[in-house]
């Protein structure tokens, strides 16, 4: 115990780093672009931008489309930009769109397309049904300029304002009066049964001149916008200020015509840094002080923890040790404790192939966890780099096959396994193949619900090659390293009869304990996981790399601790079958995180429709698998070296 006060040193030095890392999203990892006033640009200096679209989400739907999906004004010559593993996997579709601009060049009502729906057609009144579905679900556009958001700022409560990167296609007020969603901010969409579309926006470009900078031209710093809906029907006389709604009425009886404008206006600000032009989005979003929160929870759990074992190591396993090795063998019969396991604390568990495959996998989740994280906090991997958060999880899991095959199969060598061409096939196949599995299944009904979330053919097969073609062979080589390693020494010799363990109260059996072990880590990380849901499902951004990978840490020292203490009690009840229930103590974490994530969907979210349902659960699935394999490796581990510990220092005959 003297280097407590180095490793408290160590503990307080991470804590700091990941605080000061929380700010470091600045980083985006892209060249800023300059632009100039038209005749006056160079090759260093664009004169023209464009606005580039992204799939449409809601809150209501776990379903993302494509923007040509609800018939909106296209470019004649569509162009796609390269998409990364991460973006393609996320469902992000990102394509040009009509709207250009010239830098300093302000318009006025500029007409984009029109649009024409007659109801004796049919195929018009299937795109007017999916607009209406829409506009009713509140599916909202994602706008992208200089690879930045446009976003749509309003008033909330207290005199704040939220910007939102994202905007309604349109809103209802349904048949009761009720306005719903984005209907509230004007006092005119009153009509009842009417849908109103957005099809007019007012665009702000915020750009700094670039005035004693150094560098050539201006740099855009922002871009906001305002929905409005105008009812115009003469193209050549557009009206953008005094025109009617663009009311939609629920019954499709007459022919309709939708008249898509836009404004576009230009404001100066030197103040704003090119480098933190996102920080008016993140700002926006009202959540550090709760960060602060979690993270103070988390840390009063931590040092309760860290004080009951540190009591434990200091205190009850010093006085143990002493006694034990002191008193006669005679003596040591009558004593009961967790001595009186020795012969037995080393025997093989049962199902050792499934355990060993289980660690080998929660190893390799454990490092990639850790090492993406890292990433994120040093801002390699901020909202602007686009899929890098999935693509970089990705590449490093197919990439981290060694370490899984290895622990894998020095385990169960230690367990005295012999069949290890079936240890390195489940480790290479039994939980990638449980994933990919219930993500084929998942992708089967986005594919027949024809959303963009759908992966494409193509990239399944990229998937499934790096799979079999990077990951399971790297699997074989840790296999082979780690058989061909002697097994880990233990520190006493198992006896040949099993020792009969005595009965064993409410507290000390394997499910109390099990149910136990899982509350503490569960209570460190609730918080943040709010957060997390709310940037897959509630399609909020997370950028707050810093606090998440802080409560990563927290995580690991709370299974840690949690199982260490769990353990002690049962060995000292001569309860010597600690290998699974030191996994399962802290991998029941993840049940509490499943039981969360229902709370979640019942209280939190509106999604209607049972595809939404299954899907949302069904990714729920998959986040819960992963945490377990991780959260159970973690305090297994922790486990183990423990034990090994306190019976390496006793005198055994």
């Amino acid at each position: 115990m003297k280097h407590c006060p180095q490793s408290l040193l160590l503990f307080v030095c991470s804590i700091l780093s990941a605080a000061t890392c929380s700010h470091s999203f600045y980083l985006p990892g892209l060249a800023p672009v300059s632009f100039c006033e038209e005749g006056k640009g160079s090759p260093n200096c664009k004169s023209v931008f464009e606005l580039f679209v992204n799939r449409l989400d809601s809150v209501e739907s776990v379903l993302p489309y494509e923007y040509d999906a609800f018939d909106f004004c296209q470019e004649a010559s569509e162009r796609r930009p390269s998409e990364n593993l991460g973006q393609v996997l996320f469902g992000e579709r990102i394509e040009s769109s009509p709207y250009k601009f010239n830098f300093m060049k302000e318009e006025k009502c500029k007409l984009v397309c029109k649009k024409t729906y007659d109801p004796s057609n049919a195929d018009d009144k299937v795109k007017m049904a999916f607009l209406k579905k829409g506009m009713e679900l509140n599916y909202q556009h994602h706008w992208i300029i200089d690879n930045m958001p446009v976003t749509w700022c309003y008033d909330v409560e207290d005199g704040q304002k939220y910007c939102n990167p994202g905007f309604p296609i349109g809103c209802y007020v349904t048949r009761d009066g009720r306005p719903q969603d984005a209907c509230v901010i004007n006092s005119e969409f009153n009509k009842k049964n009417t849908f109103y579309l957005f099809n007019h926006v007012d665009i702000t470009i915020t750009y700094h001149s670039g005035e004693g900078e150094g560098w050539e031209g201006a740099r855009l710093v922002a871009a906001k916008l305002e929905p409005k809906s105008y009812k115009n029907t003469d193209e050549k006389n557009l009206n953008c200020e005094s025109s009617p709604a663009m009311e939609v009425s629920s019954d499709f009886n007459g022919k309709l015509d939708f008249v898509y404008t836009y404004s576009v206006h230009y404001v100066k600000d030197n103040h704003i840094k090119w480098a933190s032009r996102w920080d008016y989005i993140l700002e926006s979003m009202p959540h550090t002080n709760i960060q602060w929160f979690s993270i103070m929870n988390s840390l009063v759990i931590v040092l309760f923890l860290s004080g009951m074992v540190a009591m434990i190591m200091l205190r009850t396993l010093h006085k143990d040790i002493a006694r034990y090795n002191q008193v006669d063998q005679e003596e040591a019969q009558e004593e009961s404790g967790w001595k009186q396991v020795h012969g037995d604390i080393f025997r093989p568990p049962r199902k050792g192939m499934l355990l060993s495959v289980f660690l080998g996998q929660g190893t390799q989740i454990f490092i990639m966890t850790f090492i993406t994280l890292f990433l994120a906090c040093l801002g390699f991997l901020s909202p602007a780099n686009r899929g890098a958060l999935m693509t970089c999880s990705v590449v490093l899991w197919v990439l981290l096959g060694t370490p899984a095959g290895y622990v894998s199969a020095r385990m169960y060598k230690t367990f005295g396994g012999e069949k290890w061409k079936t240890n390195v096939l489940l480790t290479a196949l039994l939980c990638p193949g449980v994933v990919f599995s219930d993500f084929f299944i998942m992708n089967l009904i986005l594919w027949v619900k024809g959303s963009s979330a759908a992966i494409p053919f193509g990239t399944l097969v990229a998937v499934l090659a790096m799979w079999f073609g990077i990951s399971v062979p790297l699997t074989f080589l840790g296999a082979y390293f780690g058989f061909k390693k002697r097994s880990i020494e233990h520190p006493v010799r198992t006896n040949q009869i099993p020792r009969q363990i005595p009965e064993q109260s409410f507290f000390t059996k394997p499910l109390p304990g099990i149910v136990m072990g899982g509350i503490l880590p569960f209570g460190c990380i609730f918080i943040q996981l709010f957060f997390i849901l709310n940037s897959i499902w509630s399609h909020q951004m997370y950028y707050m790399f810093g606090f998440l990978f802080l409560v990563f840490l927290i995580l690991l020292i709370t299974c840690s601790e949690a199982t260490i203490l769990l353990c002690y009690f049962h060995l000292c009840a001569e309860d010597y079958h600690w290998w699974w229930r030191s996994f399962l103590t802290s991998g029941f974490t993840a049940v509490y995180l499943f039981v969360y994530a229902v709370h979640y969907f019942f209280s939190k979210l509106q999604i209607t429709g049972a595809a939404s349902t299954i899907l949302y659960f069904g990714y729920t699935m998959i986040m819960v698998l992963i945490f377990f394999l991780f959260t159970g490796t973690i305090g297994f581990f922790a486990c183990f070296w423990f034990v090994n510990k306190i019976y390496s220092v006793v005198k055994v005959d």
